[in-house]
């Protein structure tokens, strides 16, 4: 009987676990990564306009651009939004194999590009190139 006692003592003191250490320890890796969080989003410096990609298509293109002071070049001549439209909608129904290159300047927001993107693709072009400036070394 003895025995029974004792058996029954030794798991009374097993019925609670401490959890003081996990809590020490989840309060440390919090405090980790809320210190090491800032650092790492701006641990990556980007330039968006530099990147090596593959050699830009000579046959069948046509240019669109976007100046840094914001204005539409088609081609080689300035227009307005319309008439971007209106002449890349000409130019789909004309010859629908063209493709279509995007110039940026660097200093524009990333916004205007966007949005001059989802102009020449109402007008009907699916597929745009992006260009860009060769990296420096």
């Amino acid at each position: 009987m003895t025995r029974r006692k004792r058996g029954r003592a030794a798991m009374a003191a097993i019925d609670q676990i401490n959890v003081t250490p996990l809590l020490d320890l989840t309060f440390i890796l919090l405090i980790v990564f809320m210190i090491s969080m800032p650092l790492m989003e701006y641990g990556t410096k980007i330039n968006p306009p530099e990147m090596n990609s593959d050699q830009l298509p000579l046959d069948n293109v046509k240019s669109v651009s976007i100046t840094e002071t914001g204005t539409i070049v088609f081609g080689k001549e300035p227009v307005t939004r319309e008439q971007l439209v209106e002449k890349l909608k000409a130019l789909k129904a004309t010859d629908p194999k063209t493709e279509l290159l995007l110039r940026a300047d660097g200093s524009r927001k990333y916004d205007d590009v966007i949005s001059l993107m989802a102009l020449i693709r109402s007008a009907g072009f699916a597929d745009v190139v992006l260009v860009t400036q060769a990296e420096s070394k």
